[in-house]
């Protein structure tokens, strides 16, 4: 009655768990009522520090991504930025067969070979203590922008932004690593503009990359409550503006037709954008996000659509030995774990979210390559994989691992 809205809109409301006194702020959100400020977050103003000075004295800086969408997401964004403000920038992204997730002591030092002397990890790098202790020797500050859940110890590095560090009581832990990234970017146009950076020059408009944080934002499947929800709000309306030429080139050949909605970010774009990492080429998502040629947009979307397909047919047959391994085995146990040492790395998440839904158990799929297992995680509410998983890594029962309370990665010896 106080918000003048049917009562089924009410009931949904109400099922929802959206209380009376924030019903408005969740049908109508506004960046400006939730943005918080950025140096809420611990690290974040020593992160930010050590970027004006690179940016002032002209030093080299590198993006460490994710081949996924927040993390190819994260990673355009911070480039689209630095480049504005006339950075050297190089961007690296890990092949997912080859290298695995994360930073690693090969892929530093390539950076630093190049001549970078900052390096940004987005969406990774809070549990990777042994390629920042080696970062740390060859002389990189590393700065780690992440949202995965943190264990008590922390990696040697310049700053750990992450609001999921167990010290951090921001209260932004439901942020994306893109929505981490785009507070950064907020912190630090506002510090460079103190420091009179944009006296002779035009400053940089953050609203117009706000189709980059909603799309991460929804394809990281993070809760769309709060700041999330007024970030994918507007970033639905820079979306529809069509001014990504990468973005507008994959609606083209996903064929979206009129205003794209979070439908149209979750499962038509995003399935598109992490097929390059899930099948052979990494660096494609990325491509498509920063391209500013009309031309090369059209030739990335079109391979990625190519990918999306061969991604599909290569899922369907792994869910289906999957599927049979568990009637099989006659699995009774409170989790489901299944492995083959032929399944392919960039679709056993997705195995293990079809198993999710069939069995409504928490599932790992783990693909093995001689001894070493890589396994995905899904789990179901109110069971926390990703804090399951970072105490086993601890304990030592996995040779990696981390992630977030519904879904995980972790590694394993046989």
């Amino acid at each position: 009655q106080q918000l003048r809205v049917p009562d089924v809109i009410g009931r949904v409301l109400a099922a929802r768990g959206v209380r009376s006194e924030s019903a408005e702020q969740f049908l109508d959100p506004k960046l400006r009522d939730l943005m918080p400020d950025p140096s809420q977050l611990i690290d974040m103003d020593r992160a930010v520090a050590r970027l004006v000075q690179a940016v002032v004295e002209s030093e080299k800086i590198a993006v460490f991504g994710d081949y996924d969408v927040d993390g190819a997401t994260a990673s355009a964004l911070l480039r689209r930025f630095l480049s504005e403000v006339g950075v050297n920038i190089d961007v690296y992204i890990p092949d997912r067969m080859r290298e695995g997730y994360g930073p690693t002591i090969d892929a530093f030092r390539k950076l630093r070979a190049k001549g970078a002397k900052v390096v940004v990890t987005v969406d990774c790098g809070t549990t990777a203590h042994d390629a920042l202790a080696s970062a740390k020797v060859i002389g990189l500050d590393v700065i780690v922008l992440d949202h995965h859940l943190a264990g008590p110890a922390l990696p040697p590095c310049f700053a750990l932004v992450n609001p999921n560090r167990l010290d951090d009581d921001s209260g932004q832990g439901a942020l994306a690593a893109v929505g981490v990234t785009y507070l950064l970017v907020v912190a630090l146009n506002r510090a460079l503009r103190g420091a009179g950076f944009f006296k002779d020059k035009e400053e940089p408009d953050l609203m117009a990359w706000l189709d980059l944080v909603a799309l991460g934002t929804v394809c990281d499947v993070v809760p769309l409550t709060g700041l999330n929800r007024a970030l994918v709000r507007q970033g639905l309306k820079v979306l529809a503006r069509r001014n990504n030429k990468g973005l507008a080139a994959l609606g083209d050949v996903a064929g979206i037709d009129g205003r794209p909605e979070c439908y149209h970010l979750g499962f038509v774009l995003g399935p598109r954008i992490n097929a390059g990492g899930r099948v052979g080429e990494s660096d494609l998502g990325h491509r498509l996000l920063t391209t500013s040629d009309a031309t090369d947009a059209a030739q990335v979307a079109a391979r990625l659509n190519d990918l999306n397909l061969e991604r599909r047919t290569i899922e369907s047959l792994n869910v289906e030995q999957a599927f049979a391994q568990v009637e099989a085995s006659g699995q009774s146990s409170p989790a489901i774990v299944v492995q083959d040492r032929h399944w392919h790395l960039g679709v056993i998440g997705l195995v293990a979210s079809r198993l999710v839904e069939r069995y409504k158990r928490p599932s790992l799929v783990i693909a093995f390559d001689g001894d070493i297992g890589r396994g995905s995680a899904r789990s179901v509410p109110n069971i926390d994989i990703g804090a399951m998983i970072t105490a086993a890594h601890q304990c030592d029962l996995l040779l990696g691992g981390g992630g977030h309370p519904m879904a995980a990665g972790f590694t394993i010896q046989r």
